[in-house]
């Protein structure tokens, strides 16, 4: 009796131990997922083209800045390869309003404005962290990520969630190799 009471209770708790666990995501990360099934478009961005100054914990280029976290060294290389800069996510914000907005008086007063970019204008936002999501990034070539921000212009916690890809990549490449090599080829504000 014994014997079998032991071997029963070693068979429990050893199919409790090599049992799968299932991770579950937030509901911003389901968000995500569902994005990327559902609304995924590949593109092409261009690296920035000007003078890109990295000091202490913000990179300016030309005379636009982002602070980041300088314990985020992935942040640091998005920023010093030019994948992410503030003319780009300037001109994303502004695609973005002209798409989403159905109100057109409100699309002819943007048009009538001497410099219709400056109200989306993202100057000296701070990306607080960059994640990658390895769940999304499943083939070497590409890698997604989450950057989670602060802009004092946009209500909210903005995240951007952008794909790198490098055509070049293999498992066996760093991060950091992989960020240096790569183009940014999607981007999308949560």
């Amino acid at each position: 009796m014994k014997l079998l009471f032991s071997l029963s209770l070693c068979l429990s708790i050893s199919m409790t131990t090599f049992a799968q666990k299932k991770e579950t995501l937030s509901s911003k990360d389901k968000a995500i997922v569902e994005h990327f099934k559902n609304d995924y478009k590949k593109k092409n961005y261009k690296k920035f083209e000007g003078k890109i100054i990295v000091k202490d914990n913000l990179v300016q280029f030309d005379d636009k800045v982002i602070n980041y976290n300088k314990s985020d060294k992935t942040t640091k290389l998005f920023l010093q390869e030019g994948l992410i800069y503030p003319q780009l996510l300037t001109d994303y914000q502004m695609e973005k309003f002209l798409d989403e907005t159905t109100d057109k008086s409100q699309k002819r007063f943007l048009k009538l404005q001497k410099d219709p970019r400056a109200s989306f204008d993202v100057n000296n936002m701070r990306i607080n962290s960059s994640d990658e999501l390895v769940s999304l990034s499943t083939d070497p070539k590409i890698k997604r990520f989450k950057l989670v921000c602060n802009d004092n212009k946009i209500p909210g916690t903005p995240i951007y969630i952008i794909e790198l890809t490098n055509k070049g990549a293999t498992k066996d490449t760093s991060s950091e190799e992989f960020i240096k090599n790569s183009k940014l080829t999607y981007l999308q504000q949560l």
